[in-house]
Parts: C-alpha cells; structure tokens; sequence
C-alpha cells in the first residue's frame, strides 16, 4: 500500500480574512491499494472534498478519519451517510476528527485520482 503524500494548494493568505484552506492528494490509484498520508483536522470546523479522475472499474474512494492514527473510519455526510465516491464529485464532511486521510478501496488497473479538500475556520 502506497501512502501519498499531500500538498498544500492555498494557505487562505492571499486574501485578508480568507479562513480557509486548501489540501490536496494528487494520484492515488488502486494497483497500489494507495491511501494519502493523513492529515491533521483538529481545529478546523467546516470541510468538504472532491474528488476527480479515472475510477476504473469497481473504483472506489472512501474518505476515513481517526482520532488514534491507527484505526480509520468512513466519515459520513450531514445525511449521516457514509462518504464513498464511485464517481467524481464533491461531498461535506460532518465528524471532526483528529486525522482525516482518502483511501482507494477498489478499482483496477485505470483507477487514477486526485483528492481535494477544503477547510474553514474562524482566524483568531
């Protein structure tokens, strides 16, 4: 299993008073069974994710969080329903967890995708 790492892609800085910021795991595929590396998400209250590319056949990805970095759970939606794209979109992310991370859980050899996060909090 592949950990991908993630990048920062906007600090919320380049506006006075942007309180958000933006995350991002480029190419995750399932030939790796990848997951990306997890990402601390105390003190941030609003979240939502995307993702975008290849699913393949069977492509999934789930988005997990945990507040022990050891035993992972899929976060679920303001419905209360679990979040796992089988398709490209864009869902909010209820729980606060410690760590929030993507994982690919099925797919094939195609499977190729990139996972965007975005988190709002109040700057003190």
């Amino acid at each position: 299993m592949a950990v991908i790492p993630y990048t920062l892609v906007d600090d919320g800085q380049k506006v006075l008073g942007d309180p958000t910021i933006v995350y991002r795991w480029p190419t995750l595929t399932f030939t790796g069974s990848d997951s990306g590396n997890p990402l601390p998400g105390i003190g941030w209250s609003d979240r939502s994710v995307q993702v975008e590319g290849t699913f393949g056949a069977g492509g999934t990805v789930v988005i997990e969080g945990s507040n022990d970095g050891t035993n992972w759970h899929t976060l679920k939606d303001p419905f209360s329903v679990a979040i796992s794209f089988t398709a490209t979109g864009l869902a909010q992310v209820t729980e606060i967890s410690r760590y929030v991370r993507p994982r690919v859980s099925g797919g094939d050899g195609t499977t190729s995708v990139t996972i965007t996060i975005v988190m709002r909090t109040q700057h003190l």
